[in-house]
């Protein structure tokens, strides 16, 4: 496992278009996850998108749990998320300040609306295909990602840029306040495989 340097906003691997993944059982894939997990444990991220990591590729992980960063009531194991697409957006939407790994040197945040609830599809490290149906910050999350997977970044969707704020100024009036707090709360985790 590298932990592998994550490229920053106008690096060309984040707007680059990117492949699905063919086989399950490439030693290829099988580095790229243990990279991708290595990276976004290191920075304390709770996902990370291949594009992040200069790697052109349909894959994402996510894993929201209690960081130095944030605490919250309910986490999500690991998982990885390959060759996704979302089945199912929520018309009821949600804001949430929203922050980037590929944005870190420049430790901004703004917020961001986006569906409360959705449904993915995709096939895990396996090659065993699942359905998630997830709400709240983990919601959040997996949008973020498939932003990165189709060559965006959360500052193309930023509701207000007279609302993007440094690190500092989000950590000490928005991180714990109370609107954050609930529109990030998991209350449904809903996981099958059905391949």
């Amino acid at each position: 496992m590298a932990i592998k340097k994550i490229v920053q906003a106008g690096h060309p691997a984040l707007r680059k278009r990117n492949k699905r993944i063919l086989s399950f059982k490439s030693l290829k894939l099988k580095k790229l996850c243990k990279d991708l997990l290595g990276t976004m444990h290191k920075v304390s991220l709770i996902g990370i998108a291949a594009p992040q990591v200069a790697e052109n590729y349909m894959i994402f992980a996510t894993h929201p749990r209690n960081t130095k960063a944030r605490k919250l009531p309910k986490t999500d194991k690991l998982r990885f998320y390959i060759n996704p697409k979302i089945t199912f957006k929520s018309k009821r939407q949600s804001v949430i300040y929203e922050g980037c790994g590929s944005l870190a040197e420049g430790k901004l945040f703004g917020p961001v609306s986006r569906p409360e609830e959705i449904g993915v599809e995709a096939f895990d490290e396996d090659g065993k295909k699942f359905r998630l149906r997830c709400d709240g910050i983990l919601a959040r999350v997996i949008q973020h990602e498939m932003a990165h997977l189709k060559s965006g970044e959360f500052i193309d969707k930023v509701d207000d840029y007279k609302k993007i704020m440094s690190v500092e100024f989000y950590k000490k009036n928005i991180r714990n306040s109370k609107p954050q707090k609930e529109n990030s709360r998991i209350t449904k985790i809903e996981y099958r495989v059905i391949s």
